[in-house]
């Protein structure tokens, strides 16, 4: 429980490794020479050393791009580990808007895959349409089950409980606050962003319930089902507007910060690192001392969702031929979701919290502990 390498409540490895990730800016990178700005070309095909599979499997990212320090760039570890841990051939292709999504699926289909993984939510539809009209490619698409997927037999949903990660997320939150007020905002208003504010609400709830406290929620009302979002266009993206968002919530007293956007949510890491500890951050996707390290300073703990994992397994099936297209539900029982360790912070979370988050873990496996949200995935 001493080192700060200990990754709390987490059975099944959903890390970044530091090496694989770029450690630049947090704005979208620009396109490679010669290819077009609004519509990334497809990069080379890659294979692991010595690789002898003909298999290729491919992934479209959406519009945050594969270096968005979170959902992304995770998602692409899955593809890269499949690469090295089955000799398989791989390709991928970067969505600069909406526009580019379906013809980048379509794409990877003419450049020969085998499977094609669509990163988010917001792909659903064109996924779906790709799927029918390619009934020998394999598809599975991160984060999204809709009932329309129903009968598409080389579908694959992978979607992760991460209310039941927040939930322990909020109840630290709850534990570490000394103002007595916690702040979440998301990137946009759509279900894999608020399951992770109703989770956080609710942990935050729970530790009112069970310690006779009054910790404030800012920046969402789960009643409601609203609260703070990034402005602009690309939410995600816009670093900027999550600084402003941030700062919003900490001019009101928040001193711990839950920010659920993507890149965006970086800006509420600068905001938490210049106040000098006096402001300090939960995040999301990744453990944010991997992906974000000049920041691990201000960030207690990360909510992970283990899409590396969820990817190369879907991508081992398809290969071994167990492909099928019952979705994969991340949960904190099996691994899929969680917290990871607590880092710079390891001497700072109390004993007896550590201890009550393992045991909120086990009682919300067992049912004992009944966590709520429209945006909960199905099975």
């Amino acid at each position: 429980m001493k080192t700060a390498t200990r990754r709390l409540l987490l059975t099944t490895p959903a890390l970044i490794g530091a090496a694989a990730l770029s450690l630049s800016g947090c704005a979208k990178p620009p396109a490679p020479a010669g290819q077009s700005s609004s519509s990334a070309a497809p990069s080379s095909g890659t294979s692991a050393s010595g690789a002898s599979s003909d298999f290729k499997a491919c992934m479209v990212s959406d519009t945050a791009g594969f270096n968005d320090k979170s959902f992304n760039q995770t998602s692409l570890k899955g593809l890269t580990d499949a690469a090295s841990a089955y000799g398989i051939q791989t390709d991928k292709i970067q969505s600069s808007s909406a526009s580019d999504y379906a013809k980048n699926l379509s794409s990877m289909v003419s450049a020969g895959c085998n499977m094609v993984v669509s990163v988010g939510f917001l792909l659903a539809d064109d996924t779906l349409a790709a799927a029918k009209a390619n009934p020998k490619v394999k598809f599975a698409i991160v984060d999204d089950n809709d009932p329309k997927f129903a009968g598409t037999k080389n579908l694959k949903p992978l979607v992760f409980n991460t209310a039941q990660s927040s939930f322990l997320g909020g109840y630290l939150a709850a534990a570490m606050t000394k103002t007595g007020k916690v702040g979440t905002f998301g990137g946009a208003k759509i279900p894999t962003v608020t399951i992770y504010m109703d989770g956080f609400a609710q942990g935050v709830e729970y530790y009112n319930k069970t310690k006779g406290k009054n910790v404030q929620v800012l920046g969402w009302d789960s009643a409601k089902q609203d609260g703070q979002f990034v402005p602009g266009d690309n939410p995600f993206e816009n670093t900027s507007g999550g600084q402003q968002t941030a700062q919003a919530l900490t001019s009101q007293g928040a001193d711990v910060i839950f920010p659920v956007a993507g890149g965006a949510g970086v800006g509420a890491l600068q905001v938490a690192k210049a106040s000098g500890g006096k402001v300090n951050a939960i995040w999301v996707d990744a453990d944010g001392c991997q992906t974000q390290p000049n920041y691990c300073s201000s960030i207690i703990t990360s909510v992970f969702k283990g899409m590396d994992v969820s990817v190369k397994d879907a991508i081992g099936d398809a290969l071994q031929n167990k492909f099928t297209s019952t979705a994969f539900v991340g949960t904190l029982q099996n691994g899929g979701t969680g917290l990871t360790g607590f880092h710079d912070f390891d001497s700072k979370v109390p004993g007896d919290v550590k201890t009550e988050l393992d045991q909120l873990k086990s009682d919300i496996e067992s049912g004992k502990i009944t966590i709520t949200s429209k945006s909960q995935p199905s099975s």
